[in-house]
């Protein structure tokens, strides 16, 4: 088992961190770059949005030291006093099916409402719900983590990443996978869809994940708050301590963005 972080405590710079679709467990998951993410970015609250885990291969599992790492993390963050949060989300395995050593330190709900600092409440979900039923069929999630991983098992024995590519470097199939995922959700329609369940519960937004593509702004009348993933964009949503929303991106210091700019704001992978 890999050992937890032991360094001094640090003050917490963020009232709560929002991640989603870590995919551990999957080939394309970087969890060296969520666990140096979570190293330099401490806060009070964790809220995993979904697509923490990523376990669909029972015939070639993949689940590496880094992969244990972040688990480890997290675990050692819960025993410091910092409270984590998970909502389940379309890849991951029913919590109960999970090996131990593999479980988030948290019991998996479904949606949660959300209040920051300044009083403003958000409807916090993955965001599969929003798909269409056929995408939301649980043998297709299962499909499409296979294709996936027989797509970069097949990538990785025909190329050899050179020592001196940058960490943060994608490959062919990253590329074809997020210019296909771009072409799926043309238009925003699924932007619009996850506001609308917002409006419903009658909050001031919504935060999600599952579409791989991260953004922030308030362009249909409420605040769209999309965390990102950790295979394509490499972002994160945090609140700060007077509670606005701003998108932290692993590729950029300082990566801080404003919650509340009127325009979506520009920033690498979005």
């Amino acid at each position: 088992m890999t050992q937890p972080d032991r360094r001094p405590a640090a003050a917490c710079p963020y009232r709560t961190l929002f991640l989603s679709d870590l995919h551990l467990g999957a080939l394309g998951a970087r969890p060296d770059l969520v666990l140096a993410f979570l190293q330099a970015h401490r806060a009070e609250t964790y809220v995993l949005v979904g697509d923490i885990l990523d376990l669909w291969h029972p015939l070639l599992p993949h689940w590496s030291a880094a992969d244990q790492a972040v688990i480890d993390h997290l675990v050692a963050r819960k025993a410091e006093g910092a409270r984590i949060l998970y909502l389940r989300g379309n890849h991951d395995p029913f919590p109960d099916r999970a090996p131990q050593h593999c479980r988030v330190p948290a019991e998996a709900q479904e949606a949660l409402i959300h209040t920051t600092a300044d009083g403003r409440r958000y409807l916090v979900l993955h965001g599969d719900a929003c798909d269409g039923r056929l995408f939301r069929a649980h043998i297709f999630t299962r499909l499409g983590s296979r294709i996936d991983h027989g797509l970069r098992r097949f990538e990785r024995l025909l190329t050899r990443r050179r020592p001196d590519t940058p960490p943060e470097a994608r490959s062919a199939v990253d590329m074809l996978l997020t210019s296909v995922n771009a072409l799926l959700y043309l238009g925003r329609a699924h932007e619009r869809k996850v506001l609308r369940l917002a409006r419903r519960k009658q909050v001031d937004g919504v935060i999600c994940g599952h579409f791989h593509i991260a953004g922030l702004h308030d362009d249909f009348g409420l605040t769209y708050a999309n965390c990102g993933d950790w295979i394509d964009s490499l972002t994160a949503l945090a609140e700060t301590a007077d509670g606005s929303l701003r998108l932290l991106d692993a590729r950029k210091a300082p990566a801080l963005l404003p919650g509340r700019a009127a325009a979506e704001p520009e920033f690498a992978g979005a």
